[in-house]
């Protein structure tokens, strides 16, 4: 064989595996489509008995009552966007705080143990964190913390009915820690590593003008690394909207709505998980389905949000160019 022909073969050797390569791609990204369209056409299914008897009043109003069939699903957002937004508030300076040190200011021998310690926070399974949540921080709220809120903070104006009401020790608060603690280890995570990407010629350059730890990393550090830090954000607003076993123990599983986040509560997914078995009447399974059809829409919400977030800053930062 000449060396021409090898050479053609070898060509067309590689035409074929490129073809290969393209197919196999795209077959995985129509799968991908494929499954997710699966998955709505089911929830719409099985929640369109609910939606069609109930049409906008179930996104309305707030009775949740199977002996009635009467069902309401604006308790359970209450519930999923109260402790959501209290989880964020929580655990995003104490993220940010630990990115920052691990990064900036750590000595080399401990940013090695801090590091695995985070890694293995977030592998802890999310019952755990329920059990400990009921039966260790939430008797300490109860007899500590929540009286102590509701003598002090329940007299401020304004925002004192924020912190008024009996300390069950289980609620909204509970439930909005548990899930900071579990959504620590996920946003830090990110934002260090995208810190980390952060060349060092550009930190040396705020240093040699004069400017101080915390002058570089705010105007060096956080806008060169802001799109992976809101993607570090969303990933722990996803997971604070969709967890369910942590919140399930701590919450309070009422189906009310209260100014107070020390008054017991339900969030979407909780509601699923504690009721799916004991639906009895195909509308109180089309309306727990409904419920996790609402759960999909907001979660959307969110990333859609996320992403023409990024695309604005994108075009900011080109616009500034």
């Amino acid at each position: 064989m000449s060396s021409a022909e090898a050479f053609a073969r070898h060509l067309a050797g590689q035409r074929l595996r490129e073809r290969i390569f393209r197919a196999s791609t795209l077959a995985a990204a129509i799968l991908l489509l494929l499954l997710l369209g699966g998955v709505v056409v089911s929830l719409l299914h099985g929640a369109w008995p609910a939606f069609d008897r109930f049409r906008l009043a179930f996104i309305t109003q707030d009775v949740w009552n199977p002996v009635t069939n009467r069902y309401g699903a604006l308790s359970a957002i209450y519930g999923t966007v109260v402790t959501s937004v209290l989880a964020m508030i929580l655990a995003l300076p104490v993220s940010f705080g630990i990115a920052v040190f691990l990064t900036e200011l750590a000595p080399p021998w401990l940013k090695r143990p801090v590091g695995v310690a985070i890694e293995l926070l977030a592998a802890i399974p999310s019952i755990i964190f329920g059990i400990w949540g009921l039966f260790v921080l939430a008797p300490v709220l109860q007899e500590s913390v929540e009286p102590w809120i509701d003598g002090h903070l329940g007299k401020l104006p304004l925002v004192g009915a924020l912190f008024q009401g009996a300390p069950y020790g289980i609620g909204f608060l509970t439930a909005g820690i548990v899930l900071a603690i579990m959504i620590i280890p996920f946003i830090s995570a990110v934002i260090r590593d995208v810190f980390d990407t952060v060349p060092d010629v550009l930190k040396e350059s705020g240093y040699g003008l004069g400017a101080t730890t915390w002058e570089v990393i705010w105007k060096v550090v956080v806008p060169y690394s802001r799109s992976g830090m809101i993607g570090g954000i969303m990933l722990g607003l996803g997971r604070a909207l969709g967890e369910t076993m942590a919140v399930t123990f701590v919450i309070g599983n009422a189906h009310q709505i209260s100014a107070s986040l020390l008054a017991p509560g339900t969030t979407i997914s909780a509601a699923i998980a504690n009721e799916f078995t004991e639906a009895t009447t195909p509308l109180y399974t089309s309306s727990l389905i409904a419920l996790g059809v609402l759960l999909f829409v907001i979660t959307f919400a969110v990333i859609a949000a996320a992403r023409l977030m990024l695309l604005r800053l994108g075009r900011r930062g080109l616009a500034s160019v």
